[in-house]
């Protein structure tokens, strides 16, 4: 029980700030660095450790991080999973397997310390706001541009798969001109945005 109260304080104070930007989607986002920095200081005499496991299953490979806390005669603990992508353009296989270990802990602390990782408001994206997105004029010419627009066909079919956002996010990787990146987010519909925002740090 003592454990468990001393988590709750923890829960309840924890101020973990999104200290990472992505340059992409232009929002910021909240690693497992920046919470084990937010947290130490509050630990006191409890111990937390987070340690990761690879699991096979069906025929893609998954980390398997846990992050637990304790205090000698108790132990609370949480686990999360994250799935290697098959490739990833610029990494050799041991990056691979460590942004997907990241990935997995970050969320397994996630859980352990109630942390929500919804979007701060000014990482939201307000573009069709300002365009005004309930003009039909607007709507329409943004899907003739999506229509006619090879690469933004190909990314939203992605998307729309997720058997397939492995290769959406290969392909967005890709980009290396600036304003081809821009080009291709602004032509996003709400929920395709959401999609290259929960890609993150995978």
């Amino acid at each position: 029980m003592e454990l468990n109260i001393k988590l709750a304080k923890i829960q309840r104070e924890l101020k973990a700030p999104k200290g990472q930007m992505n340059n992409f989607g232009g929002y910021k986002y909240r690693s497992c660095e920046d919470i084990l920095e937010a947290v130490k200081p509050m630990l006191g005499d409890i111990v937390l450790t987070v340690s990761d496991s690879i699991e096979l299953i069906g025929d893609r490979i998954y980390v398997k991080a846990t992050a637990s806390l304790s205090d000698n005669a108790n132990r609370l603990e949480t686990t999360a999973y994250a799935r290697e992508p098959l490739s990833k353009k610029g990494m050799d296989e041991s990056q691979i397997t460590g942004a997907a270990s990241s990935y997995a802990r970050k969320y397994a602390l996630n859980g352990l310390f109630a942390i929500d990782d919804t979007k701060d408001a000014d990482t939201q994206d307000n573009t069709q706001a300002k365009a005004h997105p309930n003009s039909k004029p607007a709507q329409a010419l943004k899907q003739k541009a999506r229509d006619e627009d090879p690469l933004v066909r190909t990314i939203t079919g992605m998307l729309a798969d997720p058997e397939k956002h492995d290769f959406a996010r290969e392909a967005l990787d890709e980009l290396d001109d600036e304003n081809e990146k821009k080009r291709v987010w602004s032509l996003l519909n709400t929920k395709e945005k959401e999609i290259v925002r929960s890609f993150k740090s995978m």
